[in-house]
């Protein structure tokens, strides 16, 4: 459950939540889809006071409508009813966690403004107040000043959850953090194999090139795939989804369009660059490392990269010249 990786994003990540597990403010995660929202999350919890009381998932999306107030706040069970204890009370003394919060429907946002609020509610069907201790932590990946201003979202809400706000990147935006985290991906699954499957220098850079939309998830996904698809212990370019390596059963692609339809100049250019910041994200920004990989003198290096307008520092580690 701990978050991996090396590079200054995810280094800055992890100091935020020992920084934020040891208070008790709301906090607002934000991010793409797949980035990682609840595994902050949770890393919050078990770093915190809170730790060995529960930490509870409120699917916002998948709460039923007509149901929500029971299921936030649960039944009073008068009448021979059968009481039901609702997911603010689950939490107490623990942790409340709301999985895109931007889905509650605008009717039950009000109700949660209090309760958040003053950690107090009533029961549906009830009529004395129930007093709570519950840390809040919400999640969205969507835009939520947006949705403010499409009225989808109360202001009064938003800021009240959003004290402590932790913005997530697109794995796009940290690719050096890859192999770390195919690594421990591989370590953890359930195939009994992960420790023995391996990939190629070649691979491992189709992967660091490929933009992966749907982020962590997603290349987790991929790599879950390759353990059940590929039957020896080194994967190489022919076994990498069609989606990672450009090409697809008849040898076409969006990727391959593109750069089919440039000039041969441009769109060497074009792969040029794309291998180049590959290899210098493995790296790390280190030229003379980078350099020793690909074949290339260091100075070769520089002249090649400023022909192509990269900028080397990737602000990851200093560059090593020895």
């Amino acid at each position: 459950m701990e978050i991996v990786g090396q590079s200054a994003i995810v280094s800055t990540l992890r100091q935020q939540v020992t920084k934020i597990a040891n208070s008790n403010s709301r906090v607002m995660i934000t991010g793409p889809a797949g980035s990682g929202k609840e595994l902050v999350a949770r890393n919050i919890h078990a770093n915190s006071p809170r730790k060995n009381r529960r930490f509870v998932l409120a699917n916002c999306a998948m709460l039923s409508p007509d149901q929500l107030s029971a299921e936030l706040f649960g039944t009073e069970g008068d009448d021979g009813r059968n009481r039901i204890v609702g997911l603010f009370e689950q939490a107490h003394g623990g942790t409340l966690y709301f999985d895109e919060i931007g889905d509650l429907p605008l009717e039950t946002q009000g109700k949660l403004v209090r309760a958040v609020q003053d950690q107090r509610f009533r029961r549906v069907g009830g009529t004395a107040e129930v007093t709570v201790d519950v840390r809040v932590i919400s999640a969205s990946s969507l835009n939520l000043e947006a949705e403010i201003e499409n009225g989808n979202l109360r202001e009064d809400l938003f800021y009240r959850l959003s004290v402590v706000p932790i913005n997530l990147p697109p794995l796009a935006e940290h690719k050096n953090d890859i192999p770390s985290l195919v690594k421990h991906f591989l370590d953890h699954s359930n195939s009994g194999q992960g420790s023995k499957l391996m990939f190629t220098d070649s691979a491992m850079a189709l992967m660091q090139i490929y933009d992966w939309p749907g982020n962590i998830t997603q290349l987790r996904n991929v790599v879950d795939w390759l353990l059940i698809m590929v039957d020896k212990d080194v994967v190489d370019d022919d076994d990498l989804p069609p989606e990672i390596t450009g090409r697809s059963p008849d040898k076409s692609s969006a990727g391959f369009d593109t750069v089919v339809g440039l000039p041969l100049k441009a769109a060497r250019e074009h792969f040029e660059t794309q291998y180049l910041l590959s290899q210098l994200s493995r790296f790390n920004g280190n030229i003379s490392k980078t350099a020793g990989f690909i074949g290339m003198e260091r100075s070769a290096l520089h002249r090649k990269l400023k022909s192509l307008d990269i900028n080397p520092d990737y602000g990851n580690s200093p560059e090593d010249d020895q």
